[in-house]
């Protein structure tokens, strides 16, 4: 028995909701939300993604009036995915001024103005039949340089149909310091880069890559971080932060909390977590079936990123957890 005791008791501070209320460490605040959004252009109403009960593919008038539910209820942020009906080897509809990703753009700007910080995903793996990340070499590898040309060209029609921020997601060599310089040349100064610094090659991506109709062929892992090293994510960090990154990512975000940590132990932005489709899919599958309470849970996994470091979270529950927290 410590020397200490009967002095010492840490349970005083737990003893009611009041008081751990007013004691907690870590508070999650709806405004550090973020929602990621599908936006399908076949499409005549809603579809269910199956793997990730209660998301949805959107239709364009759909998805206008899920920006305004996610900014009535206080959440920060919109994540931007846009889902073409064709696809080819270079993603040409990720570059169309009128692809369905620009379109989806300039309807949410439209619709919620400031209320939300609109963003969008900055990758080719949505528009190329091959479902990688970039342009393919003749050998089957991914070209990182012209990749990057790819993804400057991206940036800018981002950018031209008015998105604040966009979310460089694909991991290739340099893209920052790129995208950063073709906006700066076409006069978007104003438009922030958020880099996925971290970018694991997880396998809990299952359920986005039927979100998105992926057509990957083989695996990310020449191109996105071997799960076994977290040092790694340190010099990513360095490379984003030289090139101009506005904010920076760790992804997913529940099975890397300890390379959150060290990143935003280092970093001086602002620093995001991505909680990615897998760790959605198996909290809604193990509450499906009464193992878990399903509430708390989502909250708990919330509060475990932020207390990890996350400042903004990206997570399919932003709307819902943004109610909880009011």
């Amino acid at each position: 028995m410590s020397a200490e005791f009967p002095y010492v008791r840490p349970r005083r501070l737990r003893s009611t909701p009041a008081v751990r209320r007013l004691v907690a460490e870590t508070r999650l605040h709806p405004a550090e939300l973020i929602l990621p959004a599908f936006v399908r252009e076949d499409i005549t109403e809603p579809k269910p993604i199956s793997s990730m009960p209660g998301v949805f593919q959107h239709t364009r008038d759909s998805l206008r009036k899920a920006a305004v539910e996610a900014a009535e209820a206080g959440v920060g942020g919109i994540m931007l995915f846009g889902l073409p009906e064709v696809k080819d080897a270079v993603g040409s509809e990720g570059t169309n001024p009128e692809g369905i990703l620009q379109q989806a753009i300039r309807d949410v700007v439209a619709e919620v103005g400031d209320r939300l910080v609109v963003m969008s995903d900055l990758c080719l793996d949505e528009f190329t039949d091959h479902g990688h990340c970039g342009v393919l070499a003749g050998d089957g590898s991914v070209d990182n340089d012209a990749t990057l040309a790819r993804y400057a060209e991206m940036a800018v029609v981002q950018a031209e149909a008015g998105v604040h921020v966009v979310g460089p997601s694909g991991m290739m060599d340099g893209q920052i310091g790129v995208i950063r310089r073709a906006l700066d040349e076409a006069g978007h100064q104003g438009v922030a880069v958020l880099a996925y610094t971290a970018k694991y090659a997880s396998a809990l991506y299952g359920p986005f890559r039927e979100a998105v109709n992926s057509s990957l062929q083989g695996d990310r892992k020449t191109y996105q971080q071997d799960p076994a090293n977290a040092r790694e994510a340190l010099r990513e960090l360095e490379l984003d932060l030289a090139e101009g990154a506005d904010l920076v990512m760790v992804k997913p975000a529940m099975l890397y909390l300890d390379v959150l940590r060290q990143v935003a132990d280092a970093s001086p932005v602002p620093v995001s977590a991505y909680q990615i489709s897998g760790e959605y899919a198996m909290v809604e599958a193990a509450a499906a079936n009464g193992w878990i309470e399903r509430e708390r849970t989502i909250l708990e996994t919330l509060t475990s990123i932020r207390r990890a470091g996350a400042e903004q979270i990206l997570t399919y529950w932003a709307v819902e957890a943004a109610r909880m927290l009011k």
